[in-house]
């Protein structure tokens, strides 16, 4: 029999596993915007932050970058392989594991003060951890973006598809004459915002708070 503190640790890492095999299905749960694809993978790293601890949090999206890279099918649009983690939106791929964590640490943090701000969150706390996961997925938009950009810069074919891309992109919006660099930050970050914090990221807060109630239930360790 497995005592207490190696029954939770098996737990911890049956749920990684889990939430590295539902940011697989999210990946496939996208609409395109041009060249780019957008998924419903915010909602599913955001979703570990809030429910396990930092290093468990970031371990489940490892997990999820080393299924793609050994070649299992579960990138958006059922890739897999390393030529997925090379490329001009590898940006975001590499930081899931980072923002996880961030996202662990800094909601952790706030349910220090707030004991009950994750498993029974006040509309207050609902909008501090909304709060939290856009500074969580900073480094992703970041990272993101630089990548993009390098790719976008190039005098190559792609290079002119993307920029052509994001100047349409802040065309339809109303925004021309910008500088390139404001042109491709609107295309590959500023765009998709809105799903990531109203959609993805809310949706992360009030299910994690269903998921957490449950694990105090069954006598598991949470925030």
């Amino acid at each position: 029999m497995l005592k207490a503190e190696g029954r939770e640790k098996v737990t911890y890492l049956t749920l990684s596993s889990f939430l590295a095999a539902l940011t697989a299905v999210c990946a496939q749960l996208q609409f395109r915007l041009g060249p780019v694809p957008h998924t419903m993978q915010n909602f599913a790293f955001i979703l570990a932050g809030l429910l396990l601890r930092p290093k468990y949090a970031a371990l489940s999206q490892l997990i999820y970058l080393l299924l793609v890279a050994t070649g299992v099918p579960v990138a958006a649009e059922f890739r897999g392989g390393v030529a997925v983690l090379v490329g001009y939106t590898v940006g975001y791929l590499w930081m899931f594991p980072v923002s996880s964590f961030l996202m662990s640490y800094l909601s952790r943090s706030y349910a220090a003060r707030r004991p009950e701000a994750l498993v029974n969150p006040s509309l207050r706390d609902k909008a501090a951890l909304l709060t939290l996961s856009l500074l969580a997925v900073l480094p992703l938009y970041a990272v993101g973006f630089l990548v993009f950009c390098y790719y976008a810069l190039q005098p190559t074919a792609l290079g002119e598809g993307l920029t052509a891309w994001s100047e349409t992109v802040a065309a339809i919006l109303g925004l021309k004459g910008l500088n390139k660099l404001l042109v491709l930050f609107i295309a590959s970050v500023l765009v998709f915002v809105p799903q990531d914090l109203l959609v993805d990221h809310l949706l992360a807060i009030i299910i994690a708070a269903r998921v957490l109630r449950y694990m105090r239930e069954i006598g598991l360790d949470v925030p």
